[in-house]
């Protein structure tokens, strides 16, 4: 069944829309150095739209026993919006998408002249994209290598540096091959070996988004991704390595009134604005800057399912006004649907589960879940926001960082064993 259904949403997803490759890419000539060579590892896994909720809802005996035995959080804050691609470059950068420059899964630069969306495989790949220091990154910018069977931006030569294992994302290696990757990834010499690994599933937001969160097909694929936790730590632990799991998800997900979504409102212009694509939010990106005033005004007495912001009033805990928006990326106004309300600007039927809205929504809380030896057993916290994983990880690696981000090491440090 979720193999039926992967391909339903593809037009979501970065770059199976055109020709997939599915060889491994290798970096030659790069090695550990002598001072990374007793470090410990860390394989830090998403599974798309995994709610916080859904380890226990669906009985995911695999992760309730690896969390009993580690860290679980009450469930991490995703960053505004809760969208896939800004908030695996959160985790990755310890940045707010203000910060990081993906403000969207979609989103226009008006410096640039040109818009990013996470379907084009062309400015997936280009770095320039990108602002922070992803984990990878850093990690082989002080000679220790990395690996990624799959991150959002781990492709993307990112001040020019990939990392030294990658693939291009596709959806065609079956999970056996991908765990045996991880394998021989942790089998190779010492001097070739990654000690910071990325993995990641799609099967859990593909069905959420297609069938809704409390779909059988959505159960189906918690433990689909539970079966394969299960496999690839069994795996792991057989090389008798210092080994840690960061289980994480991007986001959450929630029912929506799909079958009438919410056309543009009447108040909009669109000879006047450029609007990407959008469903639980909307970027205005106004062509003229006079139209703005007008268009909001006008906007504030049509708006009854949906909020509009301008971009300088954008609520503070969003981390996502005017004078955050580091890249000026961000829509001169921004409209956020009242949920269950959702944008469908053709009028036609949508999915039936969305996300992208306020973190703060119970239905948008993402899992964070941790074990292994750098990390407390049997311990139990508070929710956290997403930015503070990239300075756990870096910590337990004995990775510095001098470039400022916006996750604190004191959220994360007493999990950790030492």
């Amino acid at each position: 069944m979720i193999k039926s259904t992967l391909s339903i949403l593809a037009c979501l997803f970065w770059g199976i829309t055109q020709a997939q490759d599915i060889t491994q890419q290798i970096i030659p000539n790069r090695k550990n150095s002598d001072t990374q060579l007793q470090k410990p590892y860390v394989i830090l896994i998403s599974a798309d739209g995994f709610r916080a909720d859904f380890k226990d809802k669906f009985q995911a005996k695999n992760l309730q026993r690896l969390s009993e035995n580690g860290v679980t959080a009450e469930y991490m804050l995703s960053s505004f919006p809760s969208l896939t691609f800004p908030n695996h470059y959160s985790i990755a950068t310890g940045l707010y998408p203000s910060h990081h420059g993906l403000v969207d899964n979609s989103f226009y630069d008006a410096q640039r002249k040109e818009s990013y969306s996470m379907s084009n495989k062309k400015a997936v790949a280009d770095g320039s994209w990108y602002g922070g220091t992803p984990l990878w990154v850093l990690a082989e910018k002080q000679q220790m290598l990395s690996a990624s069977f799959y991150w959002v931006a781990s492709e993307s030569d990112i001040q020019g540096t990939f990392p030294t294992y990658y693939y291009n994302y596709n959806e065609k290696i079956n999970i056996d091959t991908r765990i045996n990757t991880v394998k021989q990834w942790l089998q190779l010499p010492e001097e070739k070996r990654p000690h910071i690994i990325t993995f990641y599933f799609p099967e859990v937001d593909h069905e959420a988004h297609t069938y809704g969160p409390d779909a059988q097909q959505t159960e189906e694929a918690v433990h689909f991704v539970d079966t394969s936790i299960g496999k690839l730590v069994a795996t792991v632990d057989s090389l008798k390595l210092p080994v840690n799991f960061v289980f994480v998800s991007d986001h959450g997900m929630t029912k929506v009134e799909y079958e009438h979504p919410m056309l543009l409102p009447k108040a909009i212009d669109p000879e006047k604005f450029i609007i990407p694509r959008g469903d639980a939010l909307l970027h205005l990106y106004a062509k003229d800057p006079k139209d703005i005033v007008p268009t909001y005004e006008a906007l504030k007495k049509e708006a009854q399912d949906f909020d509009v912001y301008l971009a300088k009033d954008i609520p503070k805990r969003f981390h996502y006004a005017k004078k955050d928006d580091k890249f000026n990326r961000i829509g001169d106004m921004l409209l956020v649907p009242h949920l269950p309300k959702v944008f469908g600007i053709t009028g036609k039927p949508t999915t039936p589960g969305k996300h992208g809205f306020d973190p703060a929504i119970k239905d948008m809380h993402a899992t964070f879940l941790a074990w292994g030896p750098a990390f407390k057993p049997q311990t139990k916290i508070k929710a956290f926001e997403n930015v503070n994983v990239y300075p756990m990880i870096a910590t337990i690696l004995g990775l510095e960082y001098d470039h400022a981000i916006d996750g604190k090491i004191k959220i994360l440090k007493p999990i950790l064993s030492k």
